[in-house]
């Protein structure tokens, strides 16, 4: 069996101690809507290949399975703190902090931008989804703050954002943009001119980015890849709904540190 392919950030690559990854929908055994490495319970999946896709992925970051720590997403502010991994259980929550070797810190996306965050110094890693949703509410900041009070220093983290819903594709209406104007105060510069008059073009890369920044994460990179735009690559929500499909698969990305740091 070849291990499955994944997408790397030259910034987290630079931190040592530390691995991670992006990983695409290649390299696993689903099949039909969710081909091939859907990683994600909450889909209509078979449960055994979604636990040979996790498998594989695990073995990536040089973990089994049960290491993976992943949650119930919800598109909220909660970050939860894992001291030991919890395997199957999936706690609420929409970011996974740990400072623990023995943790791979994971979160699944399908459009939502996964943001893999890491203090190499401080051993202290996180993995964040944020959807528009979690990251106007606070999910970022949510899980910043849990890792500094784990000894983390937002000065000295790094942070990449995979692969998510670029601004080309993420066409909204001015409901939408009237959230964002509710609660940022330069809400517009995340928006771009849409193909007709009343919409716009939303950029959440760098609205996460934007929030990385506001908590004090100088260090942050985009990975630049689109989910909704490259069927063969990604798993897409978007997708998925504007083709009428009934289900879609979910992309993991990981973080871990090494045992031996």
């Amino acid at each position: 069996m070849t291990s499955p392919p994944f997408l790397t950030s030259a910034l987290l690559a630079a931190a040592p101690g530390v691995r991670h990854a992006f990983f695409t929908r290649r390299g696993g055994v689903s099949e039909g809507l969710w081909a091939s490495l859907n990683v994600g319970y909450g889909s209509g999946d078979e449960a055994s290949r979604v636990t040979e896709n996790r498998r594989r992925a695990a073995a990536v970051l040089g973990r089994d399975e049960s290491a993976l720590t992943t949650a119930y997403q919800t598109h909220s502010a909660l970050a939860l703190v894992a001291q030991a991994p919890w395997g199957a259980q999936r706690p609420t929550g929409d970011a996974i902090v740990s400072g623990a070797a023995g943790v791979i810190c994971g979160v699944l996306s399908a459009d939502c931008a996964p943001i893999l965050v890491a203090d190499a110094e401080a051993r202290v890693i996180a993995a964040i989804h944020a959807g528009w949703r979690g990251a106007l509410s606070g999910i970022v900041a949510s899980a910043i703050a849990a890792m500094t009070e784990l000894g983390a220093k937002s000065s000295r983290m790094v942070a990449a954002i995979g692969p998510c819903v670029a601004q080309a594709s993420y066409e909204v209406g001015p409901e939408f943009l009237a959230q964002f104007e509710d609660e940022t105060a330069d809400a517009k510069r995340f928006f771009g001119p849409g193909r007709q008059p009343d919409r716009r073009q939303f950029d959440l890369a760098a609205f996460a980015a934007a929030r990385l920044a506001e908590s004090g994460v100088a260090q942050c990179e985009w990975i630049g890849l689109d989910t909704a735009g490259d069927e063969g690559a990604f798993f897409s929500n978007r997708r998925a709904y504007l083709r009428g499909e009934a289900d879609y698969g979910r992309l993991l990305s990981a973080i871990a540190l090494d045992q031996d740091g």
